[in-house]
């Protein structure tokens, strides 16, 4: 019943949020097009360059803001040279940039611990897990059962992320743009965009492919809840623990950037979906291939140790 009302509230959550994010960009664009006085997306790419290329070159700037801006200058500029509209407007399109940026942002990674995160925990502090345990099944098969609610629950809410996000949004600005073109492939070497791998999709395929890495990461991150939440037996400290985590992903990213050692904490892989856009990682040397290993090792060994501790645990 608790996890019933917990799902009702991320719903609500989702309905607050989405319909702020939809009016945040819509009043973005028509802020763009007044300031150039065109909606011409030929204009607005030009002259976010120019003012990037302004930015780039006054002093006072990071060198790591220096090299993510020249990948964006780069990026965007190829997207003029070749005539495709990187923000045409419509659902799907703003679908994409929106969970290209959920993971970033730890929107979808905190909802995903909210509904995880006392899966063991709070049946041990209720006593309903002890009850469970009494009868004659053996305990891996329990917890393997929690672990399936747990990945069909973080399926759902991306399910549900989706379809209420294109549902707002298309109302706003359309429900077209399943099959506009988009560039993916871009692979950044010593802080240069290399655009020998470069593809061009279909949006729907594109929007797919991010779905299903923000998919991983959110599994990744249950599992890690879930582990947690074996091996602290109330929910407020297992909550702590990995929020503590989380945020200290977001924190290394911004502050650590020369530190390659901080490549090895999971939290600092999140974001799959870089990649797939072609942005500059936060700390050099991580790629695609790294991030996808450290996390299937995270989430791996977390659901290693987790039947490992429950098996063997007391539950008094």
């Amino acid at each position: 019943m608790v996890r019933k009302r917990r799902i009702l509230v991320i719903f609500c959550i989702l309905g607050v949020l989405i319909p702020i994010f939809v009016y945040a960009q819509l009043q973005q664009t028509e802020e763009t097009i007044k300031r150039l006085g065109t909606d011409n997306w030929k204009v607005a790419l030009q002259q976010k360059i120019v003012d990037q290329q302004n930015r780039l070159n006054s002093s006072g700037i990071p060198e790591e803001w220096k090299s993510w801006l020249k990948v964006q200058i780069d990026q965007e500029q190829y997207y003029l040279d070749n005539d495709i509209n990187p923000t045409t407007p419509g659902a799907p399109t703003f679908i994409r940039k929106l969970i290209e940026q959920s993971i970033g942002w730890l929107l979808l990674p905190l909802l995903v611990m909210v509904i995880t995160i006392d899966i063991i925990s709070g049946e041990r502090s209720d006593g309903t897990i002890k009850l469970l345990l009494t009868r004659p099944i053996k305990r891996w098969k329990v917890l393997l059962s929690k672990y399936i609610s747990i990945c069909l629950l973080i399926s759902f809410l991306l399910v549900l992320y989706g379809i209420m996000a294109y549902a707002v949004s298309g109302f706003v600005f359309s429900f077209k743009g399943w099959t506009v073109p988009v560039l993916t492939g871009f692979v950044i070497k010593n802080n240069q965009l290399l655009t020998d791998s470069v593809q061009l999709i279909p949006q729907w395929q594109y929007i797919i492919m991010a779905f299903g890495l923000a998919w991983f990461v959110c599994i990744v991150i249950g599992t890690l809840s879930f582990m947690v939440s074996v091996l602290v037996r109330t929910t407020p400290a297992a909550m702590g623990i990995m929020l503590a985590a989380l945020i200290t992903g977001s924190v290394l990213s911004g502050l650590a950037t020369s530190w390659s050692g901080a490549k090895y904490f999971f939290s600092v892989n999140l974001g799959l979906t870089d990649y797939l856009a072609g942005q500059l990682p936060s700390i050099e040397g991580l790629n695609m291939h790294f991030s996808l290993m450290n996390l299937s090792i995270w989430g791996l060994s977390a659901l290693l140790i987790s039947f490992i501790v429950f098996v063997k645990q007391d539950m008094n």
